[in-house]
C-alpha cells in the first residue's frame, strides 16, 4: 500500500491500517528497545512508544519513511525509560575497542598474520544452527555496548538500512559505520574464540 495512502487511512482512524502497520513495524520496534533499554522493560517501551506514534502521527511531516519516524519515536522512548528508572550503560564505545585482539591478527601489508580458525566440514550455515553458537552470538550481542548493539540490531537483525539506522539514531554515516564494524568485529571475535574452542 502506498505510504501516503496508509497514513491517510490511520488518521481516519482505520483499525485494518492499525493492524498492518503493528504487523509490520511491531518487531523490528521490540528488537530496538531491548537493544537500547534491555528485555525486562522492552514490551512497556513498545507499548509507550505506540501510544506516542498515535498521538504524534497528525503532525508527521513525511520527511522519513513511516518506519524510520516510528524507529525513532521507539529510540527516544526507550532512552527516556533507561535515564528514567537509571539504567545506564558505561559510554565510551573508542575505549572498550582497545580489548578486540585484532591489531596482532593483521601484518603491516593487510594480509593474516593469524588467520581466522577453519570451519571444518560443517558450512557456517550449519553451524549458525547449533545451540551453542547461537547462544555464543547471543551474548556477544548482550555484552555490547548500547550504541553498537543497537546499530547491529537495526542493520543486520532488522535489515534497516544505514541511511534510516543513522537518523533514528541521530549519528553521522560515518559514526553508524564504525559503530557497525565495532559491533560485528566484537560478534566475530567471540564466534573465532567458540571455533578455536576458547569459550564454552
Amino acid at each position: 500500500m502506498d505510504e501516503r495512502a496508509l497514513i491517510q487511512q490511520l488518521l481516519a482512524g482505520d483499525q485494518q491500517a492499525y493492524r498492518t502497520v503493528v504487523r509490520s513495524y511491531h518487531g523490528a520496534m521490540v528488537s530496538m528497545a531491548r537493544a537500547i533499554a534491555g528485555a525486562a522493560v522492552a514490551d512497556d517501551i513498545v507499548q509507550d512508544a505506540w501510544i506516542a506514534v498515535v498521538r504524534a502521527l497528525p503532525r508527521f511531516e513525511g520527511r522519513s519513511s513511516l518506519r524510520t519516524w516510528i524507529l525513532q519515536i521507539v529510540g527516544n522512548t526507550a532512552k527516556t525509560r533507561r535515564r528514567r528508572e537509571q539504567r545506564s550503560v558505561a559510554a565510551g564505545d573508542a575505549a572498550e575497542v582497545e580489548g578486540i585482539a585484532l591489531a596482532g591478527r593483521f601484518q603491516p601489508d593487510g594480509h593474516w598474520q593469524l588467520p581466522p580458525a577453519h570451519w571444518g566440514a560443517s558450512s557456517p550455515e550449519q553451524l549458525l544452527e547449533q545451540d551453542q553458537l547461537k547462544g555464543v552470538i547471543d551474548q556477544a550481542i548482550e555484552k555490547l555496548p548500547e550504541s553498537q548493539r543497537t546499530v547491529l540490531t537495526l542493520c543486520d537483525i532488522e535489515g534497516v538500512d544505514m541511511e534510516d539506522v543513522c537518523k533514528i539514531l541521530e549519528v553521522s554515516e560515518s559514526n553508524g559505520r564504525v559503530l557497525l564494524h565495532r559491533a560485528r568485529t566484537r560478534v566475530w571475535n567471540e564466534i573465532d574464540k567458540f571455533q578455536r574452542g576458547e569459550t564454552k
